[in-house]
């Protein structure tokens, strides 16, 4: 049982940090606790990340419809997504770096299926999948040198900001969020500010701390529209509410 224990915890940290806290007992290590609190948060990242699409899926499933939701912007954030979990795959970065990537991409996949299927466009959605599935499979299975993803690694700021930024401006546009899901926008900006800690700490990569720090912006963009808009149809919904209230007084006048 003391080996299954002693391996759960070299999983979590490495031989330095476990003999400080579990042979020495100095539990003050500050570089020691950040390692710990990183991989704790990757792994705890990684666990959200299976569930955080899950409600948008299931709002467009219900409602039969993916209206607000911009093609466009969620085949950039597929395209974003997919480059980095290819880039940290091929690169070796631990999976508690990077893990969450691949549940985020299967789900963005699946919302980018459903908006073209919704779209009348089944044709097109089947082709979809088909090409997604060819590209990843090229891009992490050997395929593609780790200088060409660097590359792409690089573009992945501007296409990122492109995508997120696009889905505001319709949202803007429309003057609503739409099929948007408020919790999977919240867990997704949630989840890209703790990613900036984690790069810092368990890569060191300057371009996925910068990537995670632009997408973290450009998530708070659509949290804040989420916000902005669900007050003013609040705020619509009672003017209607009010406007038929009294119309329907108006007419028992009339009546009477």
């Amino acid at each position: 049982m003391t080996d299954y224990a002693k391996k759960f915890m070299l999983f979590l940290m490495d031989e330095k940090c476990y003999d400080n806290y579990f042979v020495d007992f100095d539990l003050l290590d500050g570089d020691c606790f950040r390692a710990l609190l990183s991989k704790g948060l990757g792994l705890g990242i990684i666990a959200g990340s299976v569930l955080v699409k899950v409600p948008q899926i299931t709002k467009i499933l219900a409602n039969k419809s993916a209206k607000g939701i911009n093609l466009f912007s969620v085949c950039l954030d597929l395209f974003a997504i997919t480059i980095h979990m290819a880039y940290s795959f091929v690169s070796g970065f631990p999976f508690s770096a990077w893990g969450d990537t691949s549940f985020l991409a299967l789900q963005t996949a699946f919302i980018a299926f459903l908006v073209l299927v919704y779209g009348g466009s089944i044709p097109g959605a089947v082709a979809f999948g088909c090409a997604y599935s060819a590209g990843t499979y090229a891009l992490m299975g050997g395929m593609t040198p780790l200088n060409y993803l660097l590359i792409a690694q690089g573009f992945n700021v501007p296409i990122l900001l492109l995508g997120k930024l696009s889905q505001a401006y319709t949202n803007y546009k429309n003057g609503s969020t739409g099929q948007l899901s408020a919790v999977t926008c919240f867990m997704l900006l949630a989840g890209s500010l703790a990613r900036i800690f984690t790069s810092i700490q368990e890569t060191g990569d300057q371009m996925m701390i910068i990537t995670y720090g632009c997408s973290s912006f450009a998530n708070a963009v659509i949290v804040l529209q989420l916000l902005y808009y669900w007050n003013a149809d609040k705020e619509a919904r009672n003017k209607s509410a009010d406007v038929a209230k009294k119309s329907n007084k108006t007419k028992a006048k009339k009546v009477d």
